[in-house]
């Protein structure tokens, strides 16, 4: 080594937050946050989910509160997700013109319209008695193509009540095409589609069965993606963009950044990812047990999604999160 050594030293652009804040590769803005709302038919009161601390079941009323606090934060826009009263073997009330989510999707755009972007889960597992994400066959298996029937009708329910964007998330073969088309001829060519393209059979959605009152019997481990596979995803995608999605999306986001790297790279549409409710729930416990920094955990988190691709994040921190990046 030589006196001069060492010449270079990257620990000059980390001296200081002004210096960090300058030469930040990855920046999280709100408007890149999307915050999943829950509206509960039937209740009075906001109801808890226990195990998503801070996360509810919304009345309409409060739903409407909470969407107008999503927009005032600058945020991307709000998911909406319908917990009904009552569910069948094929979801009749995913599909009723007056069902919970065709009401709140309704309740939302009147209280917001335009100022951010109102997005409706379009799937059935919410809405039928056995849980699964589409119509059961005789034998008991998901019927791929019976299922997109009933997502052509769903997808026509949600875009008369004045959705902007659907999330057909239920991993059908040809879900994509079919909701292109029955929007296309309703006369809602203007909605837009976000694919949930690489979508896995994960342990990670453990929290959310319970904010949608799920009762699932069995898996979802015919239908949705197997966790060892990468180059499925790339093959969803290619078949999702044929089909006319506007935007793509990998869920989870934390355990598959390098599926979010390799659909971010490939797709010509923006690429959203969603931090689920197991992801959420893991950072909450650990925080309450007082095992980590829960805010810099947040940010941190947020900011690897960010990094891997993601210009769109599914976040049930988005409201707090933009906050902290104003």
């Amino acid at each position: 080594m030589s006196a001069e050594f060492p010449y270079v030293r990257p620990r000059r652009l980390r001296q200081s937050p002004a210096m960090r804040r300058l030469v930040a590769e990855t920046r999280l803005h709100p408007a890149e946050l999307i915050l999943p709302l829950f509206v509960r038919e039937g209740v009075s009161e906001p109801v808890p989910v226990t195990s998503m601390p801070g996360v509810v079941q919304h009345t309409r009323d409060t739903l409407r509160k909470a969407a107008v606090e999503a927009a005032e934060a600058g945020l991307g826009g709000v998911m909406l997700f319908g917990v009904p009263a009552v569910q069948d073997a094929v979801g009749s009330e995913g599909t009723n013109p007056d069902g919970i989510l065709q009401q709140a999707i309704r309740d939302v755009v009147s209280e917001v319209g335009d100022s951010l972007v109102v997005m409706s889960d379009l799937c059935l597992d919410e809405y039928t008695d056995h849980g699964h994400c589409g119509v059961l066959a005789a034998d008991g298996s998901v019927d791929n193509d019976a299922t997109l029937e009933r997502y052509a009708e769903m997808a026509r329910v949600q875009a008369d009540a004045g959705v902007h964007l659907v999330g057909p998330s239920g991993m059908m073969d040809g879900q994509i095409g079919v909701v292109r088309r029955a929007l296309d001829e309703a006369g809602h060519q203007d909605v837009g589609i976000l694919a949930y393209t690489a979508k896995y059979a994960s342990a990670f959605y453990g929290p959310f069965r319970e904010a949608v009152g799920s009762s699932l019997k069995g898996d979802r481990k015919s239908y949705q993606q197997d966790p060892a596979n990468a180059r499925e995803a790339l093959r969803e995608l290619e078949q999702d963009l044929a089909e006319g999605a506007d935007l793509v999306m990998v869920k989870p986001a934390m355990a598959y950044l390098d599926i979010l790297r390799q659909v971010a790279d490939a797709s010509p549409v923006p690429v959203s990812a969603y931090q689920v409710s197991g992801e959420y729930a893991m950072v909450e416990a650990a925080a309450a047990n007082g095992w980590i920094d829960r805010e810099r955990m947040i940010l941190e988190t947020l900011t690897s999604i960010r990094r891997a691709g993601a210009q769109q994040i599914l976040t049930y921190w988005a409201l707090e999160a933009a906050a902290m990046v104003r």
